[in-house]
């Protein structure tokens, strides 16, 4: 596959916090970082945590929320990418071993968080992406199925195997897996543990896109960004508000969705971008839209 190069900006980690951090040479655990050049408009998070092996812990946790509510209000974000930073793993799941020095209460409220934060990762406002490229087990393939695109390696391994730990799905996987893949295969996933590849979550519609896995290891990583970039040039606004006529229409019976979509289409009439992209069409050149 062909990489379209890009400019890079650094990596941009979280203010640093009073607590322990298990991320690469002690550092943050999530990390931020905003193309440049003709990627600008794709931030990527970056998951680092890795003799944790990304799991999501009470550090990784916090970090992770406190960087969604800083990105959702910026404008400039067009697609967020999730990746990790950790070969062989996208996220292990819930850190078990944390979990056990939680008391009944502790793990009440903790797993409370967690679910607040796919919810948090299901309603950000741009498109958002997960690029799996190892591991998504349990929390972790939750983490994706709160994405709206997931691009999976075909040998990544992933699954919601709660029940062969005692525990159940518990940060939406009951909610969004027969979402994403109806009732009755829900059902059979969760009830066995089963693990998939990535060939096979895509033969089911679980991932968008399964590829061959490179020797870098990051071969979903860059399908994702290529994906990303196909984005990147339609009208930020009206994907934003297509993102939300699905979500919401999704939830309600048709008549009420379809009543939700002509809310979201009068939204978008109003903007620079609509004009733009009749302009653009009546003088047979390519639109640029600015999101206004």
């Amino acid at each position: 596959m062909l990489r379209v190069l890009c400019l890079l900006r650094p990596w941009r980690p979280l203010r640093a916090r009073c607590c322990a951090s298990d991320g690469a040479a002690g550092g943050s655990e999530i990390q931020v970082r905003a193309l440049a050049g003709p990627d600008q408009g794709i931030t990527e998070i970056l998951m680092n945590r890795p003799r944790a092996r990304n799991a999501l812990g009470n550090v990784f946790v916090s970090e992770l929320l406190e960087t969604l509510a800083q990105l959702r209000e910026d404008r400039q974000v067009r697609v967020l990418l999730f990746r990790s930073g950790v070969k062989g793993v996208f996220c292990a799941g819930a850190d078990l071993k944390e979990r056990e020095q939680m008391s009944e209460a502790e793990v009440g409220v903790f797993v409370q968080r967690l679910r607040g934060l796919m919810n948090d990762i299901a309603a950000f406002p741009a498109p958002t992406i997960a690029a799996m490229d190892g591991f998504a087990l349990g929390g972790g393939l939750e983490l994706a199925l709160a994405c709206d695109l997931r691009v999976a390696a075909s040998s990544a391994i992933m699954g919601l195997i709660e029940t062969t730990r005692g525990l159940l799905p518990g940060a939406g996987g009951t909610q969004r897996l027969p979402r994403c893949l109806g009732v009755a295969l829900a059902k059979e996933l969760i009830f066995t543990g089963r693990r998939l590849s990535g060939t096979e979550a895509h033969a089911l519609g679980l991932v968008n896109h399964a590829v061959a896995q490179n020797e870098e290891g990051d071969a979903a990583y860059h399908r994702a960004r290529a994906l990303a970039q196909e984005i990147l040039p339609q009208a930020p606004i009206a994907v934003r508000l297509g993102k939300v006529a699905i979500d919401r229409g999704m939830e309600v019976d048709i008549a009420s969705g379809m009543a939700i979509e002509g809310m979201c289409y009068a939204q978008n009439i109003p903007t620079r971008d609509r004009l733009e992209g009749m302009a653009a069409f009546r003088e047979k050149r390519p639109p640029t839209f600015v999101g206004e």
